[in-house]
């Protein structure tokens, strides 16, 4: 080691001075030092105070040049990179030179980011939400051996005997903050799959999904399971219902299976295919059937009670479907959900 030790300040060039730091760095991860040896070492090279922190442990690790910990309160770090784990920030890594960073200080940090990322990932604790995409599909699969989905749920740190949720979504929120607002104090795991977002966990709080996110949670406990009921329920949530539990659809989830050309030939579906060209009566429509108040549809449109009841009444012959009647709302319900899924 201390013939690979030279310090930044004898360096000829800032070249050879960077090709010498990846040289320490992989003769640091050959020897397969830990995080407090990592820094140990980093602050050796740096001439400074190096720190490592992980933000799910929240464990903070810092030590001076002479091996030992640093003292606290600790100054501002003069440089900094933060540690990626399966394209998941899980920490930072810092110099703490008492001037201006110097100018192998970036190249340093970032070897020492790879570093300790691949220290967190062979000896943990890793506190990604991200994972390995082929690994949630072999969990997920329903082709899937038994054997091959318990050695992927070790590997992705779940305990096969133990019940599993999975959640299917579409969200603007990045997977990995997803996870953890979903699932804040258990282990989660996600990852992008086949244009949609997985999520898997022991425990899942649908009232914690953000605004701007459409989800189907599953209700079996097997994953592969809880994965085809968590697709089909994500193909019934709309803005006004976003998050759709499988179990809360009942006899509703046989919509679901109906194929595509029956749907389609189907005179109310038909017909609700074609007041989608009118966007408010659509939505007059959907409201009231959910409600099955008049009154309590006009609140929920902002109108006048009045005002819905001439829109119903107009939308109702328009479409054939009398109302009124709680055999005609039931077929209005049915027609706009099946339209809807249509779409999926």
């Amino acid at each position: 080691m201390e013939v690979l030790v030279e310090r930044l300040s004898q360096l000829d060039s800032q070249a050879a001075g960077a090709l010498r730091v990846v040289m320490f760095y992989d003769t640091l991860m050959r020897r397969r030092v830990e995080l407090p040896a990592l820094a140990r070492a980093s602050a050796g090279l740096a001439e400074c105070v190096a720190g490592i922190r992980l933000h799910g442990t929240g464990r903070v690790i810092r030590m001076s040049p002479d091996g030992r910990e640093a003292p606290n309160p600790p100054p501002p770090a003069s440089s900094t990179m933060p540690i990626t784990l399966d394209e998941e920030e899980i920490g930072t890594v810092w110099l703490e030179h008492p001037g201006a960073p110097r100018p192998l200080d970036d190249v340093l940090l970032d070897r020492l980011a790879i570093a300790a990322a691949a220290v967190v990932e062979k000896y943990g604790p890793a506190s990604t939400t991200m994972a390995d995409p082929a690994l949630v599909e072999l969990v997920i699969s329903a082709d899937g051996d038994d054997a091959a989905r318990t050695r992927a749920l070790r590997l992705l740190g779940f305990a096969a005997d133990l019940p599993l949720r999975v959640a299917a979504v579409r969200s603007t929120v990045p997977l990995d903050r997803l996870g953890g607002l979903v699932c804040p104090d258990r282990a989660v795991k996600a990852a992008p799959l086949a244009g949609v977002g997985v999520i898997l966990a022991t425990t899942l709080d649908p009232a914690r999904f953000p605004a701007g996110v459409c989800a189907g949670i599953g209700a079996a406990t097997r994953p592969d399971q809880s994965w085809r009921e968590a697709r089909t329920a994500l193909r019934f949530a709309t803005a006004r219902q976003p998050v759709v539990h499988f179990g809360d659809l009942g006899s509703l989830a046989l919509l679901a299976g109906i194929p595509g050309e029956t749907a389609r030939a189907n005179d109310d579906v038909a017909a609700i295919a074609g007041l989608a060209a009118c966007p408010d009566d659509l939505e007059t429509l959907d409201v009231y059937c959910t409600t099955g108040s008049l009154r309590r549809a006009a609140e929920l449109l902002h109108l006048h009670h009045s005002s819905v009841s001439r829109r119903v009444e107009q939308i109702g012959k328009a479409i054939g479907i009398d109302l009124t009647d709680p055999t005609g709302l039931l077929r209005a319900r049915l027609a706009i959900t099946t339209w809807r899924l249509l779409a999926d």
